[in-house]
């Protein structure tokens, strides 16, 4: 696919250009034999590979601050954090070096037994911006395996407790909180997670607050959060069984992008302590500034019981997940050596010292570049962007909070109705948008606009220019029953 520069829609000189101090092209050869033996070897997540094994991937082969390079030296503006994770930009020298540093004293070793300056350092700090009453953390390895801690807490804690009775947990429709079993118990998406329902343990499901298809058929205007009062409804439904409820704060990302309305959030903790039972956050995704402040749950007020922490932990650069409780949780799991209140559970490499020296230097950016003050001009900027793509005929809904943000197109505006799976229109829009040196991964049919924290205005501009310019060439292509990329629909072959 030839690569194209923007015409006069942006002054910006194409995002694709090489500079100076990027890497060499891999000679083809090379190239050649990498994307073989990705055919022959690799296994790729969420990918059907019947499909994948039809074109050439692109091979990212290095990165530099907003970019990633692919093998032909092509720069592709980072569009979607490496997947949500990516905080301050690629190759960091701070974060480079606090890792370079603890490399020459030690990699890895365990936390079974044995403790190390960085695990204990990143959980002080941790406590310090975490929500007051917070004061513990358990380390993990990623964002599945820290829901999948706050899981067995919450479960073990009633047992501790003398409540075996309380085993039955609460999720939303739509949530998505990780690909293990016990997270994937928890997950509401049809699609991902249907397969595996004789493995799960029981969870019962209340409406996801998905105000543009309300499962309620009711307006927001006057609903009074009624997908709330089902919550209550189900928790007075089985009273004294419910471990915890598990929420993803404010937005949940994997099911499209779905921001929750005001009071949302607040309304949940009020009833998680109007029945006595947990409240279990999941900031994998909307923690570390994503929705413009640290935590998602500090924009209502809200400490919860457990919270989990991944994705933006390392500023991107290492796995690492966290799970952080209250001291009345920790303090259930507390007595003599033959009561059967110890936490068994751990990974081998729990608290890596690499990954957790990474976090302190994701930390101190956050503080020494006053990372969350400087993000009101870029949430801005995505908004006015997305007002104007509020009246596009392609799009139906658009969603922002913070630097989260969606655009749902459909094929009707005016019905709401989706565009079948099959047809993978928001798929064909992202991969367009390489042609203009962009990187994106939509959600179905949801555009996803989820950058660095500290992408540049100037290339923040670029990337919603491209969305917008690559929505209004492909979707009308995909309408007219054209493939997207047919020759002479738009003068780009």
């Amino acid at each position: 696919m030839p690569r194209l520069c923007l015409p006069p829609l942006t002054a910006l000189t194409c995002s694709g250009m090489a500079t100076a101090g990027d890497p060499r092209p891999l000679p083809q050869q090379d190239k050649r034999r990498l994307i073989d033996w990705d055919r022959r070897f690799v296994w790729h997540p969420f990918t059907q590979h019947t499909l994948w094994n039809t074109v050439d991937p692109l091979v990212i082969v290095a990165a530099n601050g907003d970019y990633v390079i692919d093998a032909d030296g092509n720069r592709y503006l980072d569009g979607h954090s490496s997947l949500w994770c990516n905080i301050h930009g690629h190759r960091r020298a701070e974060i480079d070096r606090a890792i370079i540093e603890q490399v020459g004293k030690v990699a890895h070793s365990t936390q079974l037994g044995l403790a190390s300056p960085p695990a204990i350092e990143l959980a002080k700090r941790l406590v310090d911006v975490a929500p007051a009453g917070l004061t513990k953390v358990f380390y993990s390895d990623d964002g599945s395996t820290s829901l999948e801690v706050a899981c067995k807490l919450a479960f073990a804690y009633w047992q501790h407790r003398g409540r075996p009775e309380r085993r039955l947990f609460i999720a939303l429709k739509e949530a998505y909180h990780g690909d293990t079993i016990g997270s994937v118990s928890l997950g509401g998406i049809d699609l991902i997670h249907r397969t595996y329902q004789p493995l799960l343990f029981q969870t019962l499901f209340a409406p996801s607050p998905y105000c543009y298809r309300c499962p309620l058929g009711r307006s927001p205007e006057t609903c009074g959060l009624a997908c709330a009062d089902v919550v209550d409804t189900i928790l007075e439904e089985h009273p004294g069984q419910v471990a915890a409820v598990a929420i993803e704060p404010l937005v949940q990302c994997a099911g499209g992008i779905i921001t929750a309305p005001p009071g949302f959030l607040a309304r949940i903790h009020n009833l998680c302590r109007k029945h006595g039972t947990l409240l279990i956050a999941d900031e994998v995704a909307t923690g570390f500034g994503r929705t413009g402040r640290m935590f998602a749950v500090q924009h209502e007020e809200v400490t919860p019981d457990l919270m989990c922490l991944s994705k933006g932990l390392t500023g991107g650069y290492l796995p690492l997940g966290a799970t952080l409780a209250t001291e009345e949780i920790y303090q259930a799991f507390l007595g003599p050596i033959d009561s059967g209140r110890t936490f068994y559970h751990g990974h081998t490499f729990t608290g890596n010292p690499l990954g957790c020296a990474a976090a302190l230097a994701s930390l101190n950016l956050f503080e020494s570049e006053k990372t969350l003050e400087r993000l009101k001009p870029r949430t801005a900027c995505i908004a006015s962007h997305l007002a104007r793509l509020a009246d596009n005929p392609h799009v139906g809904d658009i969603r922002q909070c913070g630097m989260i943000a969606g655009a749902e197109l459909v094929r009707d505006k005016t019905t709401r109705e989706s565009y079948p799976y099959g047809l993978q229109v928001g798929t064909q829009v992202c991969l367009h948008a390489r042609r203009y040196g962009v990187i994106l991964r939509p959600l179905a049919d949801t555009i996803v606009i989820l950058p660095p924290l500290a992408i540049s205005l100037p290339n923040l501009e670029h990337l919603l220019l491209t969305i917008e310019r690559c929505i209004d060439e492909i979707v009308p292509r995909i309408r007219n029953g054209l493939r997207p990329d047919s020759p002479g629909s738009d003068g780009l072959e």
